[in-house]
């Protein structure tokens, strides 16, 4: 049940996205609207949505109260819509996972489900949130399982998860959702010990990387809400620079989900993997606009925005290298997102699941050493880490 209800919500929402985009593109002027966008969103989450958002998820995997308010669903849903819509360069797995979280919540309060029990519901929710928003079924459960503590497994949730993210995956793919198809972009390549050294190195990279836009993302918050505490004008004054970046930059590539661009000849996170099809800097200007759209209160997620900027710094490193730039942007989509969430096995199934065999070994290998190089500090505040705990077991949200 909370497979098929996080399925047929993801494929409602990437329904919205799409027209969402498309109406984005075919209208430029709606990026004008986007201050008044964000005011809207802002006022929305303060009247309804004060204990929502992924941290809140986490949070009540950790410490279980019963916290998570219904309205979550539909409050990500449309601001998410309402940022896309506008010109935010946000994501959507945050949505997704919020989503199927919120569902399982209220469902499992519904069924009247005991405390203790509440922690296996939840993580069903977002393995079908994940899984069905990407169309990577088995990364959206080992996601689920490995993001509410970095280090630790939560084995007695394996078979729940696989089996919402399962069911979420087909439940989407039944609605009429198609995926983006990434498998004939990764050429079959031999590895030699030359490409090995280059793949380490470049995953050491993308750590920092990942590092890099965790550090600054949360500072960026931090600041505004110090220098602007009314969330109402740090929305507007945020939608009021991605326009100003926008237009002094003279491009839109930048803008909304990423995935495509409106133009031919844009960068987007398809291009990428093209010869030529991205500029040598073009990581860090979607890195820029991406901070600010979240750091200001737009809402989405972070992972298809750290897919673009992961593979548009692997074109570059690719093209440094003299190797494949394909290959090298499909390392960068796994790494960077992988380090920065603190999710390296994820990552190393999603590559597979999205890319194929090509990248089997060489992706496992760049995750390892991009989670190595990344650090402590990750995408989300309230995500546990085994040794907070110093040495004591960290609380069991089964």
């Amino acid at each position: 049940m909370v497979g098929a209800m996080a399925g047929s919500a993801s494929a409602l929402f990437l329904w919205l996205l799409e027209g969402a985009t498309r109406q984005q593109w075919e209208h430029p002027w709606l990026l004008w609207c986007l201050p008044v966008a964000g005011l809207v969103i802002a006022w929305g989450y303060g009247r309804w949505g004060r204990a929502a958002g992924m941290d809140a998820l986490l949070e009540e995997l950790q410490r279980p109260q019963q916290g998570l308010s219904m309205l979550m669903a539909p409050l990500v849903l449309a601001g998410t819509v309402l940022t896309h819509l506008c010109g935010g360069s946000a994501g959507r797995e945050g949505t997704a996972v919020q989503m199927g979280g919120s569902l399982a919540a209220t469902l499992a309060r519904l069924f009247r489900q005991p405390p203790e029990r509440h922690g296996v519901w939840l993580l069903a929710g977002m393995a079908g949130g994940f899984g069905s928003v990407f169309g990577t079924p088995i990364a959206g459960a080992v996601f689920a399982m490995e993001v509410v503590v970095a280090g630790r497994w939560n084995f007695a949730a394996t078979v729940p998860t696989l089996v919402a993210s399962v069911v979420g995956h087909l439940t989407c793919l039944a609605w009429g959702i198609e995926h983006t198809n990434y498998r004939l972009l990764v050429p079959h390549l031999d590895a030699s010990w030359a490409l090995l050294g280059k793949v380490i190195v470049a995953g050491g990279l993308f750590g920092w990387l990942a590092w890099a836009y965790c550090g600054f993302a949360h500072g960026l918050q931090r600041r505004l809400s110090l220098w602007m505490p009314s969330p109402l004008l740090r929305v507007m004054v945020g939608g009021v620079v991605i326009i100003a970046m926008t237009y002094a930059l003279g491009t839109r590539d930048y803008l909304g989900l990423g995935v495509r661009s409106a133009t031919p000849n844009g960068v987007s996170l398809l291009a990428c993997f093209q010869e030529h099809g991205a500029t040598p800097w073009s990581w860090w200007w979607k890195f820029l606009f991406t901070a600010v759209t979240l750091a200001s209160g737009f809402k989405g997620g972070e992972v298809t925005p750290l897919f673009f900027i992961g593979a548009a710094a692997g074109h570059t490193l690719g093209v440094l290298g003299n190797e494949s730039v394909a290959l090298f942007a499909a390392l960068g989509v796994m790494t960077v997102f992988s380090s920065a969430a603190k999710v390296p096995l994820t990552g190393a199934i999603l590559g597979v699941e999205l890319f194929g065999a090509p990248v089997a070994s060489l992706g496992a290998l760049a995750c390892a050493v991009a989670y190595l190089a990344s650090g402590r500090r990750g995408l989300y505040a309230a995500q546990g880490r085994r040794d907070d705990t110093h040495g004591q077991k960290p609380p069991d949200p089964l």
